[in-house]
């Protein structure tokens, strides 16, 4: 009896130490970003953010440290985009074919230190959403390769998705760092910061901030009213409209 209880109790602590044991060798990242508050004015045309991370790892030697892949994913707020596709009917070319995709980014910067691709398997890649097809697009979009491809070359082309494989540089062999553009033409919200850290092919440390785009000004001022007061605000334009209109006449009546 005494003998099977030790077992058991030998049993479950082996359990334990399979749980526990992942976790206590996991390393461990630490972010830090330049800002996590980004201000439009009238004048906004872009700026960047700078990114350190600081990956540690208590179990490793440190005259023999690891290598190490990043990618880091920054998202924007989700909105629904339509890619459209034309065919020429009876000599005009007009909209035959649609793809309603919600959910996608409206902002898409995916940095890595090397491509994606050379980190494993395609699974992996799907796994966790490495790379600017993967991170913008869900399986059911990836399959429709036609209307996927219109949708990344319009974004791409708009300024609001980018992607580059060489833009983590590594200061140390656990230290690196990044520049995440922020466009003029960035929307505003919430935007969210994926750090994943990969070791040999296997995810060892993720981590994940946030940072705001929002409106400042007379900007932020003309956005809340159009949201908060619809009726003041569609007068008021209509107002101003008016007035415009009707001093322009006036300037050109007496050329």
């Amino acid at each position: 009896m005494i003998f099977r209880k030790t077992a058991a109790v030998f049993a479950i602590a082996l359990m334990l130490g399979s749980f526990i044991a992942p976790i206590a060798h996991a390393e461990r990242l630490v972010t830090s970003l330049s800002t996590h508050r980004v201000l439009i004015s009238s004048n906004f045309t872009g700026t960047s953010l700078v990114l350190f991370a600081s990956i540690e790892d208590a179990d490793t030697p440190r005259d023999k440290p690891k290598k190490y892949d990043i990618v880091i994913t920054v998202r924007g707020p989700a909105t629904t985009f339509v890619t459209r596709k034309k065919e020429r009917i009876l000599g005009l070319w007009v909209n035959y074919e649609s793809r309603r995709y919600p959910d996608t980014p409206s902002y898409l910067a995916v940095l890595s230190n090397r491509p994606p691709a050379e980190f494993g398997p395609v699974e992996l890649q799907a796994k966790y959403k490495l790379g600017l097809s993967f991170a913008a697009l869900p399986p059911s979009i990836l399959a429709d390769e036609e209307f996927g491809n219109a949708l990344l070359r319009v974004k791409k082309a708009e300024g609001l998705f980018y992607e580059e494989t060489n833009a983590v540089t590594f200061l140390t062999p656990t230290l690196f760092r990044a520049t995440v553009p922020i466009p003029g033409t960035a929307p505003t919200g919430p935007y969210e910061v994926d750090v994943h850290v990969f070791a040999n092919g296997v995810l060892a440390a993720q981590q994940t901030t946030a940072i705001e785009v929002v409106k400042t000004g007379f900007e932020a001022f003309v956005a809340q009213s159009a949201r908060e007061a619809r009726l003041d605000y569609g007068l008021g334009v209509a107002f101003l409209a008016f007035v415009v209109g009707t001093l322009a006449g006036l300037v050109f009546r007496r050329n």
